[in-house]
């Protein structure tokens, strides 16, 4: 009989740590042992995250400063704002795996790192030990991890909408990416930008070249193959709580029709479960709650165009983190995870 993954989980008070705690608690080989949320300390966890009262009896502890005497633990999520998991993964006890769902570890140069996240990167050294989590690119890597960097939630929808594109070549000149998130994406933390009379009626573009995101894409991107293009990133607010919709536009470097391309999404995701080739387009309502990324393609034999939808809290955050967990410990990525979504 498999041993319980031991767990604990930095930061579980936000949406990232309610939805580790709601994956977790019914992944057959997790044993959750150990959660923080400051401001929530010495409250039980079903007094912040209602949804989950009646299943667990866990409550919050304080986020220590040093973190080698953290109770017993496999593997630690760290679920915490940008620059948190900086100053605490290396004091992690030797041996002990960590996850990070935020952006510290994601990009390798630290001056990129620097421009796009408004800090500096003061774990340098750390960060080279990390792998960016996107399993469905870098498994192996993943499997023999010991810090995986998860990435970002357009990131995720946008590396496997164009990944294949790079890996194959298919395309040339520029590529325009118009990508729209749900207003959880900003975090649990009530602002101007979340405020529900503000987005519930509302769309517009933020951070136009500027998104964090952007670099983690062209360098993962840069890994899997070649792409003679430059990336043109646009980011959309849109009035739903759940849910990423990234549109790519890239012209073909040779002339393909839709089945030509799909043919090669279906290749390159044949080994990837939670990757699925639909037609017409994707649905943010038919991946909501779920940890697949749902991709459809079309041609007019020189434009490419790559529609992608993930849930980005779940395949954009958590299922992810969870299922670069599973490949870590040995498991079958899909352990935990494999669920529907919802109808309607």
């Amino acid at each position: 009989m498999l041993t319980k993954i031991r767990i604990g989980i930095l930061g579980g008070s936000g949406y990232g740590g309610s939805e580790l705690l709601r994956l977790l608690l019914f992944h057959p080989n997790a044993e959750i042992v150990y959660v923080t949320a400051n401001e929530h300390a010495g409250k039980s966890v079903s007094a912040v995250h209602k949804n989950l009262l009646g299943f667990t009896d866990l409550e919050f502890s304080k986020t220590r400063e040093d973190l080698s005497e953290l109770p017993d633990v496999d593997v630690a999520f760290f679920a915490m704002p940008h620059g948190a998991a900086m100053s605490l993964v290396g004091t992690l006890p030797i041996g002990t795996k960590a996850i990070d769902l935020s952006g510290d570890f994601r990009i390798d140069d630290a001056e990129v790192f620097a421009k796009a996240y408004g800090r500096d990167q003061t774990a340098a050294e750390l960060q080279k030990k990390f792998t960016y989590g996107i399993p469905e690119l870098f498994r192996a890597e993943v499997a023999k991890a010991q810090f995986v960097a998860n990435p970002g939630c357009f990131a995720t929808a946008t590396i496997l909408a164009l990944a294949p594109l790079s890996a194959n070549r298919l395309s040339t000149g520029r590529i325009i990416v118009d990508a729209k998130t749900g207003s959880s994406g900003s975090g649990a933390k009530a602002a101007a930008n979340t405020h529900h009379p503000q987005r519930s009626n509302s769309f517009y573009a933020y951070k136009p070249f500027t998104h964090q995101h952007l670099p983690e894409i062209e360098q993962c991107l840069s890994r899997v193959g070649s792409v003679d293009s430059s990336l043109v990133f646009m980011t959309h607010s849109m009035p739903v709580s759940r849910g990423i919709f990234a549109s790519c536009y890239a012209e073909a470097r040779n002339e393909m029709t839709t089945a030509d391309v799909a043919d090669v999404f279906r290749d390159f995701y044949a080994d990837s479960r939670f990757v699925r080739i639909v037609e017409t387009s994707p649905d943010i309502n038919w991946v909501k709650m779920t940890n697949f990324c749902d991709i459809a393609v079309h041609s007019d034999g020189r434009t490419i165009a790559v529609f992608s939808a993930i849930d980005n809290l779940v395949k954009g955050a958590s299922g992810q983190a969870i299922q670069n967990m599973n490949l870590m410990f040995g498991l079958d990525e899909m352990t935990g995870l494999l669920f529907p979504g919802t109808n309607p």
